[in-house]
């Protein structure tokens, strides 16, 4: 058993009395305030290089952080020095908004997973922006991931999304598109053809656009998501978000399955690696796949990239196995087969 899940793991599980929340957000101003020499005993421990270009856009490596764990760009600096090839922050919003009434974030230890309604926390558009402006590059490619303010009609959609897109692209490598969580009233039905196709055409500029879906999608509607991408310049995909599902939870945490949410870990591995499957044999490889669900280890990212992805982003992975899963995903994941990374 490694330091982190003998030592560090646990004292973290404790924090504000067991409460995930509490514990992320601490953890999150802990790496926020790493000083620059901590972050480079940190880089020459975890950073590995293995190059690979997907989209246009040169990654030091496969694994990236996923969206949802620095939603605010807090801790940017940080994640590069824990062997992050590239960081996807956000899910951001136009407009500030509180998020969902806690508690909104479960840990369901004997999965190895977790549920989170957290409702697109964040201090808005206008903030992040600010924040990136002021940081500037981390060394990495950056992505940030956009989403719907609850506050704002769907009719109205666009035009949020086009809001929060003006501010941030000058600063991204690449954009997503998160019209798939579960946790803002009427978002998946964003993923409709009329909607994206009116969005994509939007959003269509320098920067790359991937469009980030649901894992409880049938593949008639995958299908149909995909040709519109196909036919209005999507860069990628970004397979999958959460689920509602609640299938593969341990028999110790099924008191747990009621809770509102979206599920993700290792009850998600096999529908992650399904769902990249099916996009990547139903483009022919046309569309680059960022492929995120329940990767718990270096064979489960193999076996995504396997299926077709080129990159791979860690969340709950990280949280329960933390930065030695990121290396050890980063050093020994390769596909079986060779996929091209357009």
């Amino acid at each position: 058993m490694n330091l982190f899940r003998s030592a560090v793991r646990p004292v973290l599980f404790r924090l504000g009395g067991g409460d995930a929340e509490a514990a992320h957000e601490w953890t999150l101003h802990r790496l926020a305030s790493m000083p620059p020499a901590a972050r480079e005993v940190m880089r020459r421990r975890y950073a590995f290089s293995a190059p690979v270009e997907a989209f246009g856009v040169r990654f030091p490596n496969r694994v990236g952080l996923a969206a949802g764990m620095d939603k605010n760009g807090l801790a940017l600096p940080a994640w590069p020095a824990l062997g992050f090839g590239f960081v996807e922050v956000g899910t951001v919003t136009a407009k500030p908004q509180p998020g969902n009434d806690k508690p909104r974030l479960f840990r369901l230890r004997d999965s190895e997973a977790i549920i989170n309604r957290m409702g697109f926390n964040n201090a808005g558009a206008a903030a992040l922006a600010e924040r990136l402006a002021e940081l500037g590059p981390i060394g990495v490619p950056l992505g940030v991931s956009l989403g719907k303010s609850k506050v704002t009609p769907l009719d109205e959609a666009v035009g949020d999304y086009l809001e929060s897109y003006r501010l941030l692209h000058p600063y991204a490598d690449y954009i997503a598109v998160n019209v798939s969580s579960p946790n803002t009233p009427g978002l998946r039905s964003l993923q409709d053809r009329d909607f994206l196709t009116t969005l994509l055409k939007e959003l269509g500029g320098p920067v790359p656009v991937l469009v980030k879906i649901a894992p409880d999608l049938t593949e008639p509607a995958i299908a149909e998501l995909l040709e519109v991408c196909l036919e209005h310049g999507a860069a990628g995909l970004i397979a999958t978000n959460t689920t509602l599902a609640r299938d593969g939870l341990a028999p110790g945490d099924q008191h747990l399955a009621a809770e509102t949410g979206g599920l993700s870990g290792k009850p998600l591995t096999e529908r992650a690696r399904q769902v990249v499957e099916f996009v990547h044999d139903e483009t022919g490889g046309r569309l680059p796949i960022v492929g995120v669900g329940g990767i718990m280890s270096a064979d489960d990212a193999s076996r995504i990239l396997d299926a077709g992805a080129t990159l791979v982003q860690l969340y709950s992975g990280f949280i329960y196995k933390g930065p030695d899963l990121v290396k050890a995903v980063a050093q020994g994941a390769r596909p079986a087969r060779a996929h091209a990374a357009r």
